[in-house]
């Protein structure tokens, strides 16, 4: 099985951890072979001190595979520092051996299915932050990691069963924004690319975080944030009540 869930962040929310077994008992019955996609904003890859590392511990002590794409309010700087090497078909950094990065611009193949990854989005409060200490200029993707997300879908013919960002393409975004309170002054470059691939790409159904809703903002675009879903889900088939996930995360 493949599930997705939304942002994380890390130790600022690990009092309620959606991922405990209290609240997510499913996730008791999960394997190695298992693998939970946070679509970005994982967090606990933050300053590499004790409190990472507890956390960690207690992540990669879960049943399951974690993976997760970058979002804005990550260290950049550190989860570029950690090895890297190829799962599934895709370049990923190990944080541990069952906790991985998924890299932008890659396409995993998992279970037979593929899934295309890019992390990435501007922070809206980067005023408030500190370079370097909360806040890194990697958190959009360089010109490099485009080209070789445009080439990898080239080598699939523009075709993948699911996408996972934490960004949403440009036309979403517009509409998101607004809805966030969160500045749009006509979208910056990375919401553009994601607009392009959106446009180009054959795909099932495209997972995205970093606004804090969990809704299906199209039959196609499903915002994800404190639910915890099967990555085939259709909206048609989703239940009502959130999947997984904890009602006093908020």
């Amino acid at each position: 099985m493949i599930y997705v869930t939304g942002d994380l962040h890390g130790t600022a929310e690990h009092g309620r951890n959606r991922l405990s077994a209290r609240c997510w008992p499913e996730g008791r019955d999960l394997t190695r072979d298992d693998v939970v996609i946070v679509a970005g904003d994982f967090g606990y890859v933050w300053d590499g001190g004790p409190s990472d590392a507890w956390w960690l511990k207690w992540l990669g002590g879960k049943p399951w595979t974690t993976c997760f794409v970058d979002g804005n309010h990550e260290n950049h700087a550190l989860l570029a520092s950690m090895p890297e090497r190829v799962w599934n078909g895709g370049r990923v950094h190990e944080v541990m051996p069952h906790i991985l990065h998924l890299m932008r611009g890659q396409v995993f193949d998992i279970d037979g299915l593929s899934i295309f990854t890019m992390g990435g989005a501007a922070s809206h409060d980067r005023e408030w932050r500190i370079e370097g200490e909360s806040w890194w200029p990697e958190e959009l993707p360089s010109d490099a990691e485009r080209t070789e997300a445009r080439s990898n879908l080239d080598a699939r013919g523009w075709k993948a069963d699911y996408v996972v960002t934490h960004e949403a393409p440009l036309d979403l975004a517009d509409d998101l924004c607004w809805e966030c309170n969160r500045p749009f002054d006509g979208g910056d470059e990375h919401q553009r690319f994601l607009q392009e691939v959106d446009d180009r790409l054959s795909f099932g159904t495209w997972f995205f975080g970093h606004y804090h809703d969990d809704e299906w903002r199209d039959d196609r675009h499903r915002l994800i944030y404190r639910d915890i879903v099967p990555i085939g889900v259709r909206r048609a088939d989703e239940a009502r009540e959130p999947i997984g996930g904890d009602s006093n995360d908020g």
